[in-house]
């Protein structure tokens, strides 16, 4: 994957419409399930109790939440473009979020997204892309989300 680099906001629109590079796969290890657990109060026994999960979970072991998928996404984008004027990043929320199939902790997961829409927004931009996020060996990915980014130069 390389990263995609733009001097500002008005060099990204030629970006509008189009695919992203496909991010890089990362591992979701049980640490990163503990941690969104303890941040989200979500200590679910199918998230955090391994032993309970190795018995009784559907996959024989601990998931990952379905939040945790989404509030990676605005890191995942970060990962694929950079715009150097820009001071600030807000998350501005979602359209559309579904979670069609669980994530078992050592799962690889990686980003595939458009840039489906640039809207003007106050000293930045709105930045508006269709997300899926792929588990590596799965049909069905973890999320698929239409999430909006805001940019302030």
């Amino acid at each position: 994957m390389s990263k995609l680099v733009f001097e500002n906001l008005a060099a990204l629109h030629s970006l509008e419409g189009k695919t992203l590079p496909v991010g890089t796969w990362f591992t979701v290890t049980q640490k990163m399930i503990n941690d969104f657990a303890n941040a989200t109060l979500d200590k679910q026994w199918i998230h955090v109790d391994e032993e309970k999960a190795a018995k009784h979970s559907p996959t024989g072991t601990t998931m990952a939440h379905g939040f945790m998928s989404v509030a990676m996404l605005s890191e995942l984008i970060s990962d694929l473009i950079e715009i150097k004027s820009v001071k600030m990043g807000l998350n501005y929320g979602l359209n559309r979020v579904r979670f069609p199939n669980s994530v078992p902790v050592n799962s690889q997961l990686r980003l595939i997204s458009t840039l489906k829409q640039i809207e003007d927004f106050p000293n930045g931009k709105k930045l508006t892309f269709n997300c899926l996020i792929e588990i590596k060996g799965q049909e069905k990915p973890a999320c698929v989300a239409e999430f909006i980014f805001v940019l302030i130069e």
